[in-house]
């Protein structure tokens, strides 16, 4: 998961001027989502036929997740699968998406991988690290380096493709690599003793996971998105429970490729957030607790990063009415 460089460098606002939205007033809901499991959770939904029953008419569009943003800035989609970081990044270049839903926050599945020998960031000092810059993983890079009391100053960055990092931590050209799952695990399996040294386990909240909807689909098709989000208690506990989460794991790890068993390693890496959860991330306050706090974190990096040029209206991101109006 996570944006695509096209957004950082602000080329596919010629796309979003050039494209009229003509998804928003069709009757069925056209929501990109990718291979995350906070948003893979949706194919119990839609396997299950609960969205049907629920009387959404929605149609899931599975994407690479660069891909799907791709599409919702090209007003392909009524809505994306994305972080609260990416959902800014999507608005300053002409696409804005309203943030309705929750899912989730990464507990885990993003790290900084260290080769044998190093047991600390602090071990990381005058050394080089791999990471691709101005995406989020250069941001949970950051706060690593901040809560071991060190800078961007006290390491080289080496700007890599996140999906080549695995290679270039095996080449031993590096002394870390900071990716996400599934990159993050292929580096860990591919430099015996390698380890984690810092992830996002150890600030949570700093990455959301969230569902970014156009507004004009929002305002005309208010009743079908207030039910789909009324699904989602029923989605977090089916995977939840003992008793039936291995058959959502089968049914997760299918749509993605994988086996159940490879999945679970996924999904504890993802603390899945209920609506009663999701409530309490909607209140407005500073810090990772909220999802207003921590999106303004993520603005302030992706200004600081050139990701785009002005600071963010967070509040117009963020429509806490559909999670708070479910009883």
């Amino acid at each position: 998961m996570r944006f695509s460089s096209l957004f950082r460098k602000g080329l596919l606002a010629s796309v979003c001027a050039a494209v009229s939205l003509s998804s928003a007033s069709a009757a069925s809901l056209k929501i990109g989502y990718s291979d995350w499991p906070g948003w893979v959770a949706w194919q119990v939904a839609i396997d299950k036929g609960w969205l049907k029953e629920a009387q959404v008419d929605a149609d899931f569009q599975w994407f690479d997740y660069s891909a799907s943003l791709d599409a919702f800035a090209a007003h392909k989609l009524d809505a994306v699968m994305a972080t609260n970081g990416d959902a800014l990044v999507t608005g300053a270049n002409g696409h804005k998406g309203e943030m309705i839903l929750v899912t989730d926050y990464s507990d885990g599945n993003d790290m900084v991988v260290a080769q044998p020998g190093i047991k600390d960031m602090q071990g990381l000092k005058g050394k080089s690290v791999a990471v691709e810059e101005g995406l989020v993983d250069h941001l949970l890079l950051l706060k690593g380096l901040e809560k071991s009391g060190m800078s961007e100053k006290d390491v080289k960055f080496v700007n890599t493709k996140t999906n080549e990092t695995p290679q270039v931590l095996a080449s031993g050209q590096v002394a870390a690599i900071a990716a996400w799952q599934p990159n993050s695990g292929q580096a860990l399996h591919a430099v015996p003793g390698a380890r984690p040294v810092f992830t996002s386990h150890e600030v949570p909240g700093l990455i959301y996971d969230t569902i970014a909807v156009d507004p004009q689909s929002l305002h005309d098709n208010h009743d079908q998105w207030q039910r789909l989000v009324g699904v989602w208690d029923r989605v977090v506990t089916y995977i939840q429970d003992p008793k039936t989460q291995p058959d959502a794991l089968r049914i997760m790890a299918a749509r993605t490729g994988v086996t159940p068993e490879a999945y679970k390693r996924f999904l504890k890496g993802t603390h899945l957030l209920s609506l009663a959860d999701g409530k309490g991330v909607f209140v407005k306050k500073k810090g990772l607790g909220s999802l207003y706090g921590s999106t303004e974190v993520s603005d302030s990096f992706n200004v600081q990063q050139g990701v785009y040029k002005s600071p963010q209206n967070i509040d117009s991101y963020i429509d806490p009415s559909f999670t708070a109006s479910v009883k």
